[in-house]
């Protein structure tokens, strides 16, 4: 595998152009978190278990409103993201709400490698593992920023959904193996997109017709890639789940909306694999 951390920036260069789009149909963020509004989803909470005082780091945490929402249920966070424009808006809104959160800027291999804090529990989630260039290399980074005994939580898009275009025809390999796959238009404004199942604190018109203006860089990993790159990085696998629902995202058309932002497969087509989730946690150190 090879880090190519030129696609990173000019990934970074096409979310920044994105997370101001994104936002713009968020209707006012701070009064929904200072209300106790949560963006989280009963999946990820329920693998995350309880954080009351455990130090979390929120790995790819964008513009943090999840990372906010962990906070509010009692973890010490830090957000590491590699977009200017998310991080900035992460701090501003953790300032305006009074919810105390560190927040980096950074291409998270580079904040992995070089970061001398240590964390119970490392988080990820919705749409994270695309923008990995390496993933045995992201495995062993996540390996070496938890405590002993701390667990890595993934919630994710199931890869099973990067074969098919939105109308869902049969368009790509499952088995990407990290291989770069390059979209002139970059990031698109998958909140548009989504409506309110993207936008908890109310959904606003906002950027209408955004088209990117930067090339995106995506890369394709299967479950097999992801869970392999934390076990060789000497994690132990504790969860697996596989979920026929997709949690505010919709990739295609036609799909069904039911209470909590779940899209389900359109009338009348079979369940497909649309989320896992999963859970891995370094060992203990040994005993004397």
């Amino acid at each position: 595998m090879t880090l190519r951390k030129d696609l990173h920036e000019e990934n970074r260069a096409a979310w920044n152009a994105a997370t101001d789009a994104h936002n713009s149909h968020k209707a006012d963020q701070a009064r929904f978190f200072r209300a106790g509004g949560s963006t989280l989803h009963p999946e990820e909470i329920e693998l995350l278990g309880d954080l009351a005082g455990k130090s979390l780091v929120h790995l790819q945490c964008n513009a943090g409103q999840d990372t906010l929402s962990l906070a509010l249920r009692g973890a010490v966070v830090t957000g590491v993201d590699i977009s200017d424009t998310a991080i900035n808006f992460a701090r501003q809104l953790a300032a305006d709400v009074g919810i105390p959160a560190v927040f980096h800027r950074a291409d998270l291999y580079d904040w992995l490698d070089t970061t001398a804090e240590s964390f119970d529990i490392a988080f990820s989630s919705y749409g994270a593992i695309i923008w990995l260039s390496d993933i045995r290399l992201w495995g062993r980074g996540i390996a070496r920023v938890l405590k002993p005994g701390g667990r890595f939580v993934l919630m994710e898009f199931h890869p099973f959904i990067s074969m098919y275009d939105e109308d869902l025809k049969l368009s790509a390999s499952y088995f990407g193996r990290g291989q770069p796959q390059t979209f002139e238009n970059g990031i698109g404004d998958y909140v548009a997109d989504s409506g309110a199942a993207s936008a908890p604190s109310g959904y606003l018109e906002g950027v209408q017709n955004f088209v990117n203006p930067h090339r995106g860089h995506e890369f394709t990993w299967g479950i097999g890639d992801v869970v392999m790159a934390l076990i060789e990085a000497g994690l132990t696998l504790k969860a697996l789940h596989e979920y026929p629902y997709s949690n505010g995202f919709r990739p295609f058309h036609d799909m069904r909306e039911t209470p909590g932002a779940r899209m389900l497969m359109p009338e009348g087509l079979p369940d497909l694999p649309l989320m896992f989730g999963l859970v891995a946690e370094k060992p203990q150190l040994a005993s004397g």
